[in-house]
């Protein structure tokens, strides 16, 4: 079988499953190829693309979502699939924490999953101020697992350029949320966020959670 990024990709994935992601370098993944570790580098340039390939290659394994089911069900369904993603692959989240910090934007298969959410709560009736905050309120959770997905730096320097036209055709809904959480004055926090608001939101939220499975008891 000639040799293919995929390949590569899923040795990688392979070895961190065994012995977790620092268990992962080219000799490795060249030696269970059989190939010499120069031949990887036609595929995979470094280590860096190297991580961000299999980053894509587990948020790939997410179940797309269901149809015929409102936003809260659709929602509920593949965040859990994304958790049972992130078991099979317990090195996973490290990586993407770790990507997503390293990396000016997301990757690419991280984006497409981000903005398939966004759009899943924008159907559902969610404003976009609502969906910013439902975003900071379920974190990482949206991929699995209980970290900070993103570095919200907006309010906090210079608006930001706006994207290249190809990526906000690509990526409306990010798009929309980005320029909203910027530039929209009529957020109930203004533009930009605000830790504060954001951690009451999600304190708020996850309380009348508990109270009202509280009062079902």
């Amino acid at each position: 079988m000639p040799l293919s990024k995929e390949r590569i990709l899923d040795t990688a994935v392979e070895l961190a499953d065994d012995g977790g992601v620092d268990a992962v370098s080219m000799r490795k993944i060249s030696q269970a190829l059989g190939v010499v570790p120069m031949a990887l580098y036609k595929h995979v340039r470094n280590k860096d693309e190297l991580l961000d390939g299999m980053v894509d290659a587990i948020v790939g394994q997410i179940d797309p979502p269901a149809v015929d089911t409102d936003w809260k069900t659709t929602i509920r369904l593949r965040i859990l699939s994304a958790r049972q993603v992130l078991l099979r692959h317990p090195w996973a989240s490290r990586v993407i924490e770790e990507r997503t910090r390293a990396r000016t934007d997301p990757t690419p298969a991280v984006m497409d999953y981000m903005e398939s959410m966004i759009g899943i709560f924008r159907a559902g009736g969610f404003s976009v101020d609502l969906t910013h905050h439902a975003l900071h309120a379920m974190g990482s959770r949206l991929l699995g697992f209980s970290q900070e997905l993103f570095e919200d730096t907006a309010g906090t320097g210079p608006d930001p350029a706006p994207p290249p036209p190809e990526l906000a055709e690509r990526f409306p809904h990010i798009t929309e949320l980005m320029v909203a959480i910027t530039h929209e004055e009529g957020s109930v926090v203004g533009p930009g966020c605000d830790d504060q608001f954001e951690f009451e939101f999600a304190l708020d939220l996850l309380l009348d959670g508990l109270d009202r499975l509280r009062r079902a008891a």
